[in-house]
């Protein structure tokens, strides 16, 4: 399908808002990349992620805590995403290049290739969030069905139901089939890829056998079969449920929109910023662990108009944007609590599964 064209307006909201951000980073004289909080937190993480990982392969520390140990470092896979992977492939994780890169660069050690996801996120969904087959993310066919323009299954009518069964596999999934399927097809969906150069491909293969063996050879020799698998299981479930329910509460929601362009002109209905505010929900705002956890995803609105800012300013902007939002008379989709947000994501793929 040909990419549609977002529609031009003559009073810009985007411009709008980026003029108001503007003058906040001037007046509190701040730079929008990250800061020292969020370089001692991106330590923080690595360094447990490393003290686990060490003290599961070469200690083989008692059944109990090695299943703890497991849930901690699936959790510790997903904040490194959130915080620093994430930060650092917007290039907002530091005012160096260099270190977003390396910064960006700590996907392909867990696993993922951040050439791919490049394409995928960054491009893609950022672009297109929530048009169907042009989003990636809400792709999840035959097994779910994330909007009206997809084909219903008799198997959705129970997709809220078995929706978490398969939120728990898409880490496993993701870094053992989806990065095949979008390298040996040079598509992220409908879209293709751009031409990766030789070191894209050294890089692709060299850290997936270098995930390999970090993550399943060593560990098998080290401890054996049925306890690596075990613990594989537990990690790559918990990494891939907390990764799957803040992307998904940040756009498959009751109020989200899934606009679709018109069928003569290729056009959407709004201007790209607008489109952003109508397809995007943040939750938990007020509440700083989840904020400091999951690396700002909870401002996704805030993060999809500005993904070149370090989610460390996102409770700061938040308010301009929610200001801007009331004088343009658009809706700010926001649930207070977490579990406000789940609800609703359970009630919308109930609705999608319907008839």
């Amino acid at each position: 399908m040909s990419l549609p064209k977002f529609a031009p307006a003559a009073q810009s909201f985007h411009t709008e808002l980026k003029k108001r951000i503007t003058s906040y980073f001037e007046e509190v004289g701040k730079s929008q990349t990250g800061n020292y909080n969020l370089f001692l937190k991106a330590v923080i993480l690595m360094v447990g992620f490393v003290f686990i990982y060490i003290h599961l392969v070469f200690f083989t520390p008692a059944a109990i805590w090695a299943i703890l140990e497991s849930v901690l470092l699936g959790c510790l896979v997903a904040a490194i995403g959130f915080n620093v992977m994430h930060d650092g492939a917007h290039g907002s994780f530091s005012k160096y290049r260099w270190v977003n890169s390396l910064a960006a660069f700590s996907l392909n050690i867990l696993g993922g290739n951040s050439f791919m996801w490049n394409m995928k996120h960054n491009v893609v969904h950022h672009a297109y969030t929530n048009v169907a087959g042009i989003d990636d993310d809400i792709d999840i066919q035959p097994w779910m069905r994330m909007t009206q323009e997809q084909k219903r299954y008799r198997l959705h009518r129970y997709q809220h139901l078995y929706f978490w069964m398969l939120y728990c596999v898409l880490y496993i999934f993701w870094i053992f089939v989806l990065d095949y399927q979008k390298y040996f097809k040079s598509k992220v969906g409908a879209m293709p890829l751009k031409k990766m150069s030789l070191a894209d491909h050294f890089v692709f293969w060299g850290f997936k056998l270098f995930h390999g063996f970090l993550f399943v050879f060593l560990p098998i020799y080290m401890v054996g079969w049925y306890d690596w698998m075990i613990s594989f299981i537990i990690f790559t479930m918990v990494a891939g449920f907390v990764l799957s329910m803040v992307f998904q509460l940040a756009h498959t929601v009751e109020q989200t929109a899934f606009p679709v362009a018109d069928a003569e002109t290729g056009k959407m209905e709004d201007e790209w910023a607008i489109h952003q505010i109508k397809t995007t929900a943040n939750f938990a705002t007020n509440n700083p662990v989840v904020s400091w956890l999951v690396g700002g995803l909870n401002f996704q609105i805030e993060h999809h108009l500005f993904p070149k800012i370090s989610h460390v300013h996102y409770p700061a902007i938040s308010k301009i944007i929610r200001q801007a939002c009331k004088e343009y008379g658009l809706v700010y989709i926001e649930y207070p609590r977490v579990r406000y947000a789940v609800a609703s994501h359970v009630a919308f793929l109930r609705h999608m599964g319907k008839k």
